[in-house]
């Protein structure tokens, strides 16, 4: 390839070579080509000079190839046409018979209740089709997406780079999930009793701090903080620790362990909108946007059956 561009060749004198060879005279590829006949003069010269030897020569009214000149055109003509196919042609996806890789960025809480039922879609629309999962939060996943990690994330973001793309798949609020036998609660639980009682929290940062510190200025009796939320239901279920959680988690804890319970938060703390994000890049990557859809279907499934 290096020894292509240091020929200094303009490609596009090719595409007038193979027009002239075609039509036999400059006036008809003149008008072919929608140029003047001295500027499709001027390219075969060029063309020549670059060459270094002639590639027609005069035959009555028109022009013949010389012996170069055929070996040329018969070289170039198809790389020609691959090359404008290539530029024109659009790209064609077909889910059943693809065997693309897409690669996921999802956050610990998305990956429970998005994987299993979009690899069952993929089972049934995409069979070949392979899905790279790679764990992101809010902190990490500017750069995911920047560097290409991955294709697509899902989970809560703020700022992001210039031209990354982003649509809410929900925007759902917190529970508190306890153990009944051990903690106590009342019937309504109060924030001086909130306070009172020890929790576990999930930490991104590896600290003391959750959600509820970082919006509210609290401090709450953190008896143990956790990386994600995969632990929260073990770690509840047994004591008296109560976990702030999304609502999507306290789902699917209290679906494998119907004995826990959740209750309202005694804090006004709103949801934070989970998202699906990409890169203005792959906005037309046909793979892409049908791993997209169907995350989104999977959201509207997951919203029925509330």
């Amino acid at each position: 390839m290096h020894g292509i561009y240091g020929r200094n060749l303009d490609l596009n004198l090719l595409r007038v070579f193979v027009v002239v060879a075609e039509a036999g005279s400059v006036t008809a590829a003149a008008d072919r080509l929608y140029l003047t006949q001295p500027a499709v003069s001027a390219a075969l010269r060029r063309l020549a000079t670059t060459v270094g030897v002639p590639l027609f020569v005069r035959s009555g009214r028109g022009l013949a190839l010389t012996t170069r000149g055929e070996r040329l055109l018969a070289s170039a003509r198809p790389h020609l046409g691959a090359l404008v196919d290539a530029a024109l042609s659009p790209a064609t996806f077909d889910p059943k018979t693809s065997e693309r890789t897409v690669r996921l960025g999802l956050s610990d809480v998305t990956e429970a209740w998005l994987l299993p039922p979009l690899l069952r879609i993929l089972a049934k629309e995409a069979p070949r089709m392979r899905l790279v999962v790679l764990p992101v939060q809010f902190r990490t996943v500017a750069e995911a997406l920047a560097t290409s990690a991955v294709d697509l994330a899902v989970t809560v973001a703020d700022e992001l780079p210039a031209g990354t793309r982003r649509l809410e798949l929900f925007n759902k609020g917190f529970a508190c999930v306890y153990d009944p036998r051990h903690a106590r609660v009342g019937k309504r639980l109060t924030l001086e009793r909130y306070l009172e009682h020890e929790h576990v929290i999930v930490s991104y940062n590896g600290d003391l701090r959750g959600v509820v510190e970082d919006h509210f200025g609290v401090q709450r009796r953190v008896r143990v903080s956790v990386p994600t939320f995969q632990s929260i239901g073990a770690l509840v279920d047994g004591s008296a620790l109560l976990a702030t959680v999304p609502l999507v988690v306290a789902r699917d804890i209290l679906a494998l362990r119907p004995h826990l319970r959740t209750t309202a938060v005694p804090l006004p703390l709103q949801g934070t909108p989970l998202e699906v994000l990409w890169r203005g890049a792959v906005e037309d990557d046909e793979a892409i946007r049908f791993i997209r859809e169907r995350m989104v279907e999977v959201t509207k499934q997951l919203r029925l059956g509330e």
